[in-house]
């Protein structure tokens, strides 16, 4: 990253846009404080929830279900609050089946699942959604989306890489077109889309899905 700078206000959702190693997910790292910036300062204000990484945060020995706590206590719920969400956050995970099973034998696409389903209902401020939807069904990926749209109309703040520019289009009204760490472009998600594929980028589908995995317990 190099030279960046923008703030983003309550209840706006900002898309991020650019070619692999542009620049995006390190930006979403270092909002969420996995890595710290070399210079500069970041302020964010309001609870924040990521899902950056196929099954950021989970321990693989243990189960769904107890990586639900952890994720939850990591993010500011108490027991209480948990309990109550529990069976909400596995019903909407759609892998109620092996919620006690380890996580390491999950697929991509349920780890997928269980950690948006934990981050949906963690009631953040600040939301931060990596290019993490083009992994998973396209049902299980309209629910997310839907969930996402929710979220915004009830002025929540979002942040969305995705290579899938009509998702961006839907979901944002600002984008930022990243190049190499620098910022190309930053206006309405429309423009920006339009001048990133004008300049030749045809990053238009998502990633192909990776494919769901059948556990026998």
């Amino acid at each position: 990253l190099k030279d960046l700078s923008f703030e983003i206000r309550r209840g706006e959702c900002l898309g991020f846009i650019g070619h692999n190693g542009a620049g995006k997910s390190t930006i979403f790292k270092v909002l969420s404080g996995i890595i710290g910036p070399s210079e500069g300062r970041v302020e964010v204000t309001g609870r924040l929830s990521a899902l950056i990484e196929v099954g950021t945060g989970f321990h693989p020995m243990l189960t769904g279900r107890e990586n639900i706590y952890i994720s939850g206590a990591v993010m500011g719920m108490g027991k209480a609050e948990l309990e109550l969400k529990l069976d909400a956050i596995i019903d909407f995970s759609g892998v109620s089946d092996f919620i006690d099973t380890p996580v390491k034998f999950y697929s991509s696409g349920m780890q997928v699942r269980l950690g948006f389903a934990v981050m949906a209902h963690l009631d953040p401020e600040v939301l931060l959604i990596d290019e993490i939807l083009a992994v998973g069904d396209e049902s299980f990926q309209h629910k997310c989306l839907r969930r996402i749209e929710t979220f915004r109309n009830d002025g929540g703040t979002i942040l969305f890489v995705s290579h899938d520019m009509h998702s961006v289009r839907n979901l944002c009204e600002r984008a930022i077109w990243l190049d190499h760490g620098r910022v190309q472009m930053d206006s309405a998600a429309d423009e920006v889309v339009e001048n990133y594929l004008a300049s030749g980028h045809d990053q238009v589908v998502p990633p192909t899905p990776v494919a769901e995995e059948i556990i026998e317990v």
